[in-house]
């Protein structure tokens, strides 16, 4: 991967232990545009719950987009070709990779768009970004629908962590020497948003995978 971007980047609005932030980057036409294409995305890969290799179900459901989709079960983490159904998954949608080349400013198109929805009380534990094979890329993340408060840690497990809530619009990128922070989702403001028919958090995190 080249280090400089091919095309110039927007300044982020907040940087987070070199998280870079940017809030309200889609107004709210184009979330409701993006969850009108993510309809069409769950349609036809619905969302499963996954579990840990230790046999525990996450409170989050997820699905994916694109030339792979990233699942979670008892074999381990890692990315396959197709939704746990045997359907191959739909390709991501026009107006989230919009956001990834508007944002990253690369010609390389994300190959995995990993979408989380987080119902009240769902929460996802500190962890880091590393099935992918190049850690060169960034990987970018879209919140939709209720605020979430974002934790951030360190390159190492433990230590002190910082905290932020995300909004629906808000983007983020974890690339260069963020890239493999720590970084989980400590809880969901309920009716914090009403882009979202019965509420919830929708969470798109955008990867190159190989």
């Amino acid at each position: 991967m080249s280090e400089t971007p091919p095309h110039p980047r927007p300044t982020p609005g907040l940087l987070l232990r070199g998280v870079e932030i940017f809030p309200g980057w889609l107004e709210p036409p184009a979330q409701a545009e993006m969850v009108e294409d993510l309809r069409a995305v769950v349609a036809a890969a619905p969302f499963f719950q996954p579990e840990t290799r230790f046999g525990r179900k996450m409170s989050v459901r997820m699905t994916s987009a694109g030339r792979y989709g990233w699942v979670s079960d008892r074999r381990g983490y890692r990315y396959e070709r197709r939704h746990p159904s045997g359907v191959a998954w739909p390709p991501i949608p026009a107006s989230v990779l919009a956001v990834w080349e508007a944002i990253t400013g690369l010609d390389r198109r994300p190959d995995c768009c990993l979408v989380n929805y987080y119902a009240e009380g769902a929460k996802m534990g500190m962890h880091q970004d590393r099935d992918e094979a190049d850690f060169g890329w960034p990987v970018l993340s879209i919140s939709l629908g209720d605020a979430a408060r974002f934790r951030i840690g360190n390159i190492e497990r433990g230590g002190a962590t910082e905290s932020v809530w995300l909004n629906s619009g808000d983007v983020l990128v974890m690339g260069g020497e963020a890239r493999l922070v720590h970084h989980g989702i400590d809880r969901v403001r309920p009716g914090s948003s009403t882009l979202l028919k019965g509420g919830g958090r929708l969470n798109l995190t955008l990867r190159v995978v190989d």
